[in-house]
């Protein structure tokens, strides 16, 4: 745990929450600052502040638990959102996941997707690099 990050000191319950499911790698809470009714944070108890920082064990949970949430919230559209980064949106240096509910064009996760046309030789060369580095 990192003694100034805001989601371990939720973890360790020096700040208050809204627990909606805990286990020993795990934690969800409400989030305090909804973009939907239900938008709900899972996190792992490891800290670390990109998702490349944990370890895979400290990981399995985490898309179990906001498919559960998602069911059991009743959202019949809604959001997986994990950010890694300032730029990429990340505003909690601790991995997060959100699950946020798009209950109408207004509520909820607004994106803008700026696809690109792909370069087919780009993408083999690159397709061949990330497979050699697994």
């Amino acid at each position: 745990m990192a003694a100034s990050c805001v989601f371990c000191k939720i973890i360790k319950g020096d700040i208050p929450s809204m627990k909606v499911f805990e286990s020993d790698k795990t934690l969800a809470f409400l989030d305090i600052n909804p973009l939907a009714y239900g938008h709900t944070l899972v996190i792992p108890k490891h800290h670390g502040a990109k998702l490349t920082d944990i370890p895979d064990e400290h990981l399995t949970e985490l898309l179990p638990v906001a498919s559960r949430i998602a069911r059991a919230s009743g959202a019949e559209n809604f959001n997986i959102l994990q950010n890694n980064g300032r730029i990429a949106h990340q505003m909690v240096d601790h991995v997060h996941v959100h699950m946020i509910p798009k209950p109408n064009e207004q509520e909820g996760l607004g994106i803008n997707w700026p696809q690109q046309q792909g370069d087919k030789d780009r993408l083999q060369k690159l397709m061949e690099e990330i497979k050699s580095k697994i």
